[in-house]
Protein backbone atom coordinates (compact mmCIF):
# COMPACT_ATOMS: atom_id res chain seq x y z
CA UNK A 1 0.00 0.00 0.00
CA UNK A 2 1.27 3.76 -0.70
CA UNK A 3 1.89 5.91 2.06
CA UNK A 4 0.08 8.87 1.34
CA UNK A 5 1.28 12.31 2.92
CA UNK A 6 -1.99 13.45 3.87
CA UNK A 7 -3.05 17.15 5.51
CA UNK A 8 -6.21 17.17 7.75
CA UNK A 9 -7.75 20.65 7.32
CA UNK A 10 -10.61 21.53 10.39
CA UNK A 11 -8.54 18.77 12.85
CA UNK A 12 -9.82 18.69 16.48
CA UNK A 13 -8.67 17.54 19.91
CA UNK A 14 -12.49 16.49 20.18
CA UNK A 15 -12.99 12.34 20.15
CA UNK A 16 -16.23 12.71 19.22
CA UNK A 17 -15.15 15.18 15.78
CA UNK A 18 -14.80 13.06 12.55
CA UNK A 19 -12.02 15.40 12.04
CA UNK A 20 -9.91 13.57 15.36
CA UNK A 21 -10.98 10.15 13.92
CA UNK A 22 -9.93 10.79 10.70
CA UNK A 23 -6.53 11.71 11.90
CA UNK A 24 -6.24 8.88 14.05
CA UNK A 25 -6.86 6.35 11.73
CA UNK A 26 -4.69 7.29 8.67
CA UNK A 27 -2.10 7.61 11.54
CA UNK A 28 -3.05 3.67 12.09
CA UNK A 29 -2.57 3.25 8.19
CA UNK A 30 0.84 4.24 8.48
CA UNK A 31 0.17 7.44 6.51
CA UNK A 32 2.07 10.44 7.53
CA UNK A 33 -0.28 13.10 8.57
CA UNK A 34 -0.78 16.85 9.10
CA UNK A 35 -3.24 18.24 11.69
CA UNK A 36 -4.30 22.06 10.88
CA UNK A 37 -6.48 22.92 13.07
CA UNK A 38 -8.09 26.21 15.11
CA UNK A 39 -5.74 25.75 18.30
CA UNK A 40 -3.14 23.81 18.81
CA UNK A 41 -3.05 20.39 20.39
CA UNK A 42 -2.31 16.29 20.32
CA UNK A 43 -4.39 13.48 18.59
CA UNK A 44 -2.54 10.52 19.63
CA UNK A 45 1.09 11.45 18.10
CA UNK A 46 -0.28 13.94 15.52
CA UNK A 47 0.29 17.50 16.62
CA UNK A 48 -2.32 19.67 15.66
CA UNK A 49 -0.96 23.12 14.32
CA UNK A 50 -2.38 25.85 13.34
CA UNK A 51 -2.11 28.96 10.37
CA UNK A 52 -1.17 27.67 6.86
CA UNK A 53 2.29 25.34 7.23
CA UNK A 54 4.01 24.90 4.33
CA UNK A 55 4.37 21.13 3.28
CA UNK A 56 6.18 19.55 0.33
CA UNK A 57 4.67 16.36 -1.42
CA UNK A 58 1.19 16.25 0.31
CA UNK A 59 -0.86 13.43 -1.71
CA UNK A 60 -4.38 14.26 -0.25
CA UNK A 61 -5.62 17.01 1.74
CA UNK A 62 -8.95 16.31 3.16
CA UNK A 63 -11.24 18.83 4.33
CA UNK A 64 -13.36 19.16 7.69
CA UNK A 65 -14.18 23.09 7.25
CA UNK A 66 -17.74 24.00 6.15
CA UNK A 67 -17.62 26.18 2.64
CA UNK A 68 -17.41 29.58 4.50
CA UNK A 69 -14.16 28.36 6.40
CA UNK A 70 -12.45 27.16 3.44
CA UNK A 71 -12.34 30.65 1.62
CA UNK A 72 -9.31 31.54 3.95
CA UNK A 73 -7.68 28.68 2.91
CA UNK A 74 -8.20 28.26 -1.13
CA UNK A 75 -4.63 29.61 -2.07
CA UNK A 76 -3.19 27.18 0.73
CA UNK A 77 -5.13 24.23 -0.17
CA UNK A 78 -4.24 24.71 -4.04
CA UNK A 79 -0.33 25.79 -3.20
CA UNK A 80 0.09 22.18 -1.60
CA UNK A 81 0.20 20.84 -4.79
CA UNK A 82 -2.33 17.61 -3.64
CA UNK A 83 -3.29 15.02 -6.09
CA UNK A 84 -6.66 14.84 -4.81
CA UNK A 85 -8.92 16.95 -2.09
CA UNK A 86 -11.57 14.82 -0.13
CA UNK A 87 -14.51 16.83 0.52
CA UNK A 88 -16.17 14.84 3.59
CA UNK A 89 -19.51 15.37 4.09
CA UNK A 90 -20.87 18.59 4.52
CA UNK A 91 -17.91 20.35 2.97
CA UNK A 92 -19.17 20.31 -0.57
CA UNK A 93 -17.76 23.28 -2.48
CA UNK A 94 -18.15 23.74 -6.16
CA UNK A 95 -16.26 27.15 -6.08
CA UNK A 96 -12.98 25.10 -4.79
CA UNK A 97 -14.08 21.93 -7.11
CA UNK A 98 -13.27 24.32 -10.32
CA UNK A 99 -10.54 25.99 -8.96
CA UNK A 100 -8.75 22.76 -8.28
CA UNK A 101 -9.94 21.18 -11.36
CA UNK A 102 -7.90 24.35 -13.01
CA UNK A 103 -4.50 23.23 -11.14
CA UNK A 104 -4.87 19.33 -12.12
CA UNK A 105 -5.90 18.43 -8.67
CA UNK A 106 -8.76 16.13 -8.68
CA UNK A 107 -11.53 16.72 -6.06
CA UNK A 108 -13.46 13.86 -4.49
CA UNK A 109 -16.86 14.17 -2.36
CA UNK A 110 -16.20 11.16 -0.63
CA UNK A 111 -15.76 10.35 3.63
CA UNK A 112 -12.20 9.75 4.41
CA UNK A 113 -13.18 7.00 7.10
CA UNK A 114 -14.84 5.31 4.82
CA UNK A 115 -12.09 5.34 2.12
CA UNK A 116 -10.14 3.91 4.41
CA UNK A 117 -12.43 1.28 5.94
CA UNK A 118 -12.64 0.03 2.44
CA UNK A 119 -9.14 -0.26 1.39
CA UNK A 120 -10.28 2.49 -1.65
CA UNK A 121 -7.72 5.47 0.29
Amino acid sequence: MAVKKTVVLGASENPSRYSNMAVNRLSAHKHPVIAVGRREGRIGNVPIVTGQPKEEEVDTVTLYLNPTNQKPFYDYILSLKPKRIIFNPGTENPELYDQAREKGIKPMEACTLVLLSTGQF
